[in-house]
């Protein structure tokens, strides 16, 4: 029997706005175009169907509109799709999500108009759906070797190395392109060590194979062009330590589609992709990849970027003094993590090592409630807490840039320094 709170909120749905009635004409839309991608991969990329439940959620008023029913009846059936309320403590993003029984694919909206692009999204999310039964369990590093100046350098040159690959007009090129990109990285990874040269593998495997997914199913005429233009736009972007997996990803997949045919039914958890597309065209690893960078760097307008890139570190530095000002050296809420869910923009997180990473804005879900980020929150490096800065009282949960809407059994604390507090079950 539906609870009281349930009838009311199907009530609402029932008399939802006329925007509300277009979403949910538009969502059919969508789980169509979502069932005709799969359908017309039929499990042929991965091995295993990507078709599955949808779920599209407006993050403004957490109505969601979903092609199927969940396992209670906080969906209910309307005109051919099932609508409701998400729940305060369900993230909402692109991602895949467990939610009332069912493992959705979650897509917010408004999706993209551009079909093309609409189309990679939905094959982007779907993939993160399966990829636990593809043994790729989800992965989500920040490399923070990828905030400073030779950590961008080397990257914006393997972009463009990936991309004069993905542009080669003949065998020649294409060798000697795809060579050079995986010296650039080579060189990278030995400056950044193991821990940087890891992090990197692993977010490739995740975002950068679902990234890659959606190329592939998206309809797009010229992948290879598509991918070499993503590539030249990502140099622009203002952080990489999350991005860059977007734009390499799919540049790595489709030289390895040419190169190494059947590469994604060898792919395993502990792969690299720059590994296997090494292989497949005879790369050596070098014994001193920064001395071969050096003479490399040249034909990729090396001077120029490094310029830019010192430049830029420079301008950048006030930033990171301001987060440090207001996130470790001022008082500030520390809220534990135990079972964190976030939602974010990877263009924008600012590596601050020691001490983790700066998300300037966010949606932080745990079992003390929902964290809402405006200006800046810092997750600590192995993910066992978050801090902000402090309220104006202890009794007060909101503060300069974030408010909090605490769940049952949690106080905010005095903390160990003067004016810090912390987050605690009752």
């Amino acid at each position: 029997m539906k609870t009281i709170a349930a009838s009311l909120a199907a009530l609402l749905i029932g008399l939802a706005s006329p925007a509300f009635a277009q979403e949910a004409m538009d969502a059919r839309a969508v789980f169509d175009q979502a069932e005709a991608i799969c359908q017309a991969d039929d499990g042929a990329l991965w091995g295993v169907s990507l078709c599955g439940p949808v779920l599209i959620v407006d993050p403004a008023t957490r109505q969601a509109v979903a092609s199927q029913p969940g396992d209670s009846d906080a969906l209910t059936e309307t005109d051919g799709v099932f609508t409701g309320v998400l729940p305060d403590d369900v993230m909402i993003a692109n991602t895949a999500v467990d939610w009332d029984g069912v493992r959705w694919t979650m897509l917010m909206a408004p999706l993209p108009d551009e079909v093309e692009t609409r189309a990679g999204l939905i094959a982007h999310e779907s993939w993160h759906r399966i990829q636990d039964q593809l043994g790729l369990p989800m992965a989500s590093p920040t490399p923070d070797h990828l905030a400073t100046p030779e950590g961008r350098i080397a990257m914006r040159l393997e972009w463009r190395a990936l991309a004069a690959a993905l542009s080669a007009p003949d065998a020649a090129g294409l060798r000697t392109a795809t060579h050079d990109a995986l010296i650039f990285r080579a060189a990278r990874h030995a400056q950044a060590g193991e821990a940087g040269a890891e992090q990197e593998r692993a977010l490739e495997l995740n975002e950068g194979l679902a990234e890659y997914t959606g190329v592939k199913l998206s309809g797009a005429v010229d992948p290879h062009r598509d991918v070499a233009a993503t590539l030249r736009a990502a140099e622009e972007a203002d952080a990489f330590s999350r991005m860059f997996a977007y734009a390499s990803g799919p540049a790595y997949g489709l030289l390895l589609d040419d190169a190494a045919p059947g590469w994604r039914e060898r792919l395993t958890a502990q792969s690299d992709l720059g590994a296997l597309l090494g292989a497949a065209v005879g790369f050596a690893a070098p014994e001193d990849p920064v001395a071969l960078f050096a003479r490399t760097a040249a034909a990729y307008g090396g001077q120029a970027v490094a310029n830019e890139e010192l430049a830029a570190h420079e301008a950048r530095a006030g930033l990171t003094t301001r987060w440090s000002d207001r996130l470790v050296a001022g008082t500030v809420l520390r809220l534990p993590l135990e079972n964190i869910r976030v939602s974010f923009d990877p263009n924008t997180l600012q590596p601050l090592p020691p001490h983790g990473v700066v998300y300037p804005t966010a949606t932080i879900t745990d079992v003390w409630g929902v964290l809402t980020v405006t200006d800046g929150a810092l997750i600590a490096g192995d993910w066992s807490a978050v801090t902000v800065t402090a309220p104006g009282d202890g009794d007060t949960l909101s503060g300069d840039g974030w408010s909090l809407d605490l769940a049952e059994g949690w106080r905010v604390a005095p903390g160990a320094r003067d004016g810090d507090f912390v987050l605690v079950s009752e």
